[in-house]
């Protein structure tokens, strides 16, 4: 008699709908295909997936649900499962493209990604989802907002330039150009100040983010959208998975002497960490010794500044991983420090 050691429930998450495979690992290591349906991304589409699920399932062991992290369009039906006291698993978007390319599969469509995502949950071990704290939901609300408004002015901006920049500018335009960057202007404080209250009202997030500010370049604002948009670093368990959770990993293709192409980044995750990394980079080769000898020495080796500054958003990024790890503040000597220690030591 076949014994069963694992069932998963693999959803491909889109804007309108749930892609679902349902599979089973029995007691001879083989995975079994058992069921495939789309439902509906709605409260009535969660509804019948969970009836689908149990008439499908062995109902001596668990189920598990796992979905890759898409943006926001996973998080109602996580909402959901979560509330009905089911096993649900949140994987990142890179674990599962790596996963995938070890498969022998050639087609990428909604079902093959779906299929994917179940047997990594029956390949892989799995760590339980768990709601983040509301306090990194609202940040990050709040500072897609801001992000949001800021793109909006910036095309006023540059239309008001436009119009002034004409031969017979209209008026009427200019000053409603104008106004609107003033309305743009006045929202973007309006969030600030509702961002900067949110978080000193939680003792713990306020802490985290000052220490976090000891980095060089590293404003709040900059510390409070790597919080949110990580959930406080819930599914980070290292560097290398935060860097490529960015999209900031370098991407390399070569094979013998004959394909070499050149290594870039990426740009496979979290756009918005991506981009507040940028200026603080900036920040931190201007007016720290050490970022700036890394600028410098990576510019020399291949004369690409904006590769130079890349490594750098790297870097940062990383070193707020390691701050938040050991709750320890920046410490622009500890090299020096270190050397002297190992000098004295001989």
């Amino acid at each position: 008699m076949i014994k069963y050691l694992k069932q998963v429930v693999g959803i491909d998450v889109a804007q309108k709908e749930l892609v679902v495979y349902f599979g089973q690992l029995n007691d001879e290591l083989r995975i079994e295909m058992k069921g495939f349906k789309t439902f509906p991304n709605t409260l009535d589409g969660f509804t019948k997936l969970v009836s689908w699920t149990w008439k499908l399932k062995d109902s001596s062991i668990p189920v598990y649900f796992v979905m890759e992290a898409t943006g926001v369009y996973h998080e109602s039906l996580a909402y959901f499962l979560d509330t009905e006291s089911l096993e649900v698993s949140v994987v990142l978007p890179n674990k599962i493209a790596n996963y995938f390319k070890t498969l022998e599969i050639k087609t990428v469509t909604d079902k093959t990604a779906a299929e994917t995502i179940c047997r990594f949950g029956l390949e892989r071990k799995l760590d339980r989802w768990k709601r983040p704290k509301k306090i990194f939901k609202l940040m990050r609300q709040l500072t897609r907002e801001r992000d949001q408004i800021v793109m909006e002015r910036t095309v006023a901006k540059n239309q008001l330039h436009a119009e002034l920049s004409e031969a017979e500018p209209h008026e009427r335009s200019i000053v409603r150009s104008q106004e609107r960057i003033r309305l743009f202007d006045q929202q973007e404080k309006e969030v600030l100040a509702e961002l900067i209250a949110l978080v000193k009202k939680d003792e713990s997030i306020n802490k985290l983010v000052t220490l976090l500010c000891s980095i060089p370049g590293i404003g709040p604002l900059t510390a409070i959208i790597v919080l949110a948009e990580t959930n406080g670093f819930e599914l980070i368990k290292n560097k290398r998975q935060l860097t490529s959770y960015a999209g900031l990993d370098v991407k390399e293709k070569e094979s013998g002497t004959s394909v070499k192409g050149q290594p870039k980044i990426s740009k496979r995750g979290n756009k918005y960490l991506r981009k507040t990394m940028h200026l603080p980079a900036l920040a931190a080769i201007r007016h720290d010794q050490r970022f700036k000898a890394i600028f410098t020495r990576l510019v020399a080796r291949h004369g690409i500044r904006m590769k130079a500054a890349v490594a750098v958003q790297r870097k940062l990024l990383e070193m707020i991983y390691t701050m938040y790890c050991t709750q320890t503040p920046y410490d622009k000597n500890y090299l020096k420090s270190k050397e002297e220690l190992l000098s004295e030591a001989i």
